[in-house]
């Protein structure tokens, strides 16, 4: 018997990729004016974040940062200070863009709280975070928050020991096969996917064979758990 619900906040509760992929865009669009020949731009930036993660972690500071820096790679330098600029003010836009909930979140997180423990599981930059979850409306009706670093089977299993959560008991649910699915599985735990229609590279991985759940929206998750 399921007793404790973990969601995933980006790309589950509420839009998030879109956001990067919709920069992404303007990032193309301006580096294009100082490019004579094509340039993979978007491997380059991808393999600048990836390389970057040690240092600068998950969310959209790390993603200006790996701009300017995969700007600078690919001009050879010639990028201008206002381009420079620019790609800051993407981020800024990012930093502010309005929380917009996922269809049926509000109803579906609302009904499942009091009747199941529910927690909050979300990786990324600390301030951005705390202002996404406050921002959303929803942190009430989490009975638990945690904003880690990395979603592993290790960071799992140290959230579960943390709140005395048996994994036998607990499902987590989220977007992204590489960071809610498989590690849970892992740790012992069960999980949900809910795939989102946009997503990162860097999170792209094969889903298990089995002892894992697939619902198409957050709509399906209570008729899901009354029939597990």
């Amino acid at each position: 018997m399921i007793d404790t619900i973990a969601f995933d906040g980006d790309d589950t509760l509420w839009h998030n990729e879109s956001l990067f992929s919709m920069t992404q865009d303007r990032f193309r669009a301006l580096l294009a004016n100082h490019l004579q020949e094509p340039a993979d731009i978007d491997r380059r930036l991808l393999q600048a974040e990836r390389e970057n993660l040690r240092v600068y972690g998950y969310g959209i500071k790390g993603f200006v940062l790996s701009m300017i820096e995969t700007a600078v790679d690919l001009t050879d330098g010639r990028i201008g200070g206002r381009d420079i600029q620019s790609l800051v003010e993407f981020g800024k836009a990012m930093l502010e863009h309005p929380v917009d909930l996922l269809d049926g979140v509000q109803e579906v997180v609302e009904g499942l709280s009091g009747r199941y423990r529910l927690m909050l599981v979300t990786k990324g930059d600390l301030f951005d975070q705390e202002s996404k979850i406050a921002r959303s409306g929803l942190a009430e009706r989490f009975d638990a928050i945690e904003i880690v670093s990395e979603k592993d089977p290790a960071t799992y299993r140290r959230l579960l020991d943390r709140h005395g959560v048996d994994p036998a008991r607990f499902v987590m649910v989220g977007n992204s096969v590489r960071s809610d699915i498989l590690p849970v599985l892992a740790a012992g735990g069960h999980a949900v996917h809910v795939p989102y229609h946009v997503t990162w590279a860097h999170e792209e991985a094969e889903p298990p064979a089995e002892n894992y759940r697939r619902i198409d929206s957050l709509h399906g998750l209570p008729p899901l758990l009354a029939a597990w």
